[in-house]
């Protein structure tokens, strides 16, 4: 199906930004919709935002919104997400999955691909 590599993590300070990036390779990457999930330490993983095959329809946790932007480039098979104004609770390994479906992710059901995940760790 499709692979899935994530790039763009590291060490910020809080209030700083972080653009994450998915690199998808395959035929369908147009079809899937995607969204990127964050499992911080002791907790469960959760969804972070969600965005629909076309780019027209984006989900996001209340945590982040206001805050985060999914977008993709289906061209260049790249998912993203421009994190600003970054605070210590959003540390966690990051996720990007993505499923062959038509709606918007507001969660990880159906999500049959997923990448191995990047380190976002922000200091206070």
């Amino acid at each position: 199906q499709v692979r899935l590599v994530e790039s763009g993590g590291g060490l910020v300070q809080a209030g700083g930004s972080l653009r994450l990036s998915c690199a998808a390779s395959g035929r369908t990457f147009s079809s899937c919709a995607m969204g990127w999930f964050r499992q911080a330490p002791g907790s469960e993983r959760e969804i972070v935002a969600g965005i629909s095959r076309t780019g027209g329809g984006t989900y996001y946790a209340d945590s982040v919104k206001g805050r985060f932007v999914i977008s993709r480039n289906n061209a260049l098979n790249m998912g993203y997400l421009q994190m600003n104004g970054l605070k210590p609770e959003d540390t966690a390994v990051y996720y990007c999955a993505a499923r062959v479906s038509v709606g918007t992710p507001t969660s990880d059901g159906g999500m049959n691909n997923w990448g191995k995940g990047t380190l976002v760790t922000v200091s206070s």
